[in-house]
């Protein structure tokens, strides 16, 4: 992940291979709208957050308007508009996980990493990101660092957790 720091008026210019993956996931939908995830997808990949620049550059690969890529983008809380850091730790705030004891994961995250939900600690190590559910229930409180899940939590193995992440 690469840290780009764009302003809305910067030209966001695709790599090659980006373009490259884009125009072969266009081939596998009738609609280039429907490619428009995986375009975010492809872009956040490569930069670690989609700028806003980068909207209307993979809204001119698709041929397709900038706002319909934008109104994909802001609806999935998986595709960042913003910086995040080399980790995303997700903890769990559903009802559910409510019930099971999230409240003492999220101080614990809090207060180990100096952070508080949506933010990034200052080295960049860390984003933390509350969710409404992470389709765990049934082992909660539950949290994900980036693809892994993690179940069963205490707040003392929720921190011992954090040092797998360097």
């Amino acid at each position: 992940m690469t840290e780009n720091v764009l302003d809305k008026d910067s030209v966001f210019v695709l790599s090659d291979s980006a373009r490259a993956e884009i125009e072969h996931e266009i081939q596998h939908y009738e609609d280039p709208r429907a490619a428009s995830i995986e375009a975010l997808k492809i872009v956040q990949k490569e930069h670690g957050w989609v700028p806003d620049p980068a909207i209307d550059a993979i809204a001119g690969v698709l041929g397709i308007p900038a706002a319909d890529v934008e109104g994909v983008a802001t609806f999935y809380s998986q595709i960042f508009r913003q910086p995040v850091g080399r980790h995303i730790v997700r903890y769990c705030d559903s009802v559910v996980c409510h019930i099971t004891g999230y409240q003492g994961i999220k101080a614990a995250l809090e207060q180990t990493l100096d952070i508080q939900p949506g933010e990034t600690t200052f080295d960049g190590r860390f984003t933390l990101l509350p969710t409404c559910c992470l389709g765990n229930c049934d082992k909660g409180p539950n949290m994900m660092i980036d693809d892994d899940l993690h179940d069963h939590l205490t707040p003392e193995r929720a921190i011992e957790l954090l040092e797998r992440y360097k």
